[in-house]
């Protein structure tokens, strides 16, 4: 199987299950950003991570795939029949992680700066673009090419990508980067 086939060339793309879309569409916008936020996810496994936590990043990873596969395939198609379906045990799951995690670290004080280990700067950008994927899957969402299931499967991952990353700092022993604002000057 040939990687190019020239078949974008004209700026359109194919959806999964037929038919075709201009690339610059809210669903391939959408499924677009999912594929980034799961090749950070990739990026931040690449960086020493702690094993518990590298693999619920592969978890996610293929969750996401999912994601992506659902976002790109209209809905009613046949093809839809034949895609897994987003579940809503996933978001209960990471709300777990989240409450697990956060018995241990520290009660926020302060708002936190992305930084700290290379684990955790990794997790924090993950975590904007997670931002950025939801903001996309919001617009399909508003046009009828998303469901509402994947807006809050990305609000509960960038939640959860945040504590993560809190604990790859406090698992190393560096501390959050405080964001301490500067006084106003009068």
């Amino acid at each position: 199987m040939k990687i190019y086939t020239k078949t974008g060339d004209s700026g359109e793309t194919g959806l999964f299950g037929g038919g075709r879309v201009r690339k610059d569409s809210l669903r391939v916008d959408a499924y677009g950003e999912v594929d980034e936020l799961n090749a950070s996810l990739g990026l931040a496994r690449s960086l020493s991570m702690p094993s518990d936590l590298d693999a619920l990043l592969h978890r996610l990873q293929d969750q996401l795939f999912t994601v992506g596969a659902v976002l790109a395939t209209p809905t009613g198609t046949k093809a839809s029949e034949h895609i897994p379906k987003l579940k809503a045990e996933w978001v209960t799951d990471m709300e777990k992680a989240i409450d697990t995690f956060e018995t241990e670290l520290a009660p926020m004080t302060h708002f936190i700066l992305p930084g700290g280990s290379q684990a955790a700067a990794a997790l924090h950008l993950s975590r904007t673009v997670c931002r950025r994927a939801e903001r996309r899957v919001v617009a399909a969402l508003r046009e009828g090419e998303a469901q509402q299931e994947a807006v809050v499967y990305l609000n509960r991952l960038s939640d959860l990508l945040f504590v993560m990353a809190r604990v790859a700092n406090h698992r190393v022993g560096v501390e959050d980067v405080k964001w301490i604002p500067e006084k106003p000057t009068k």
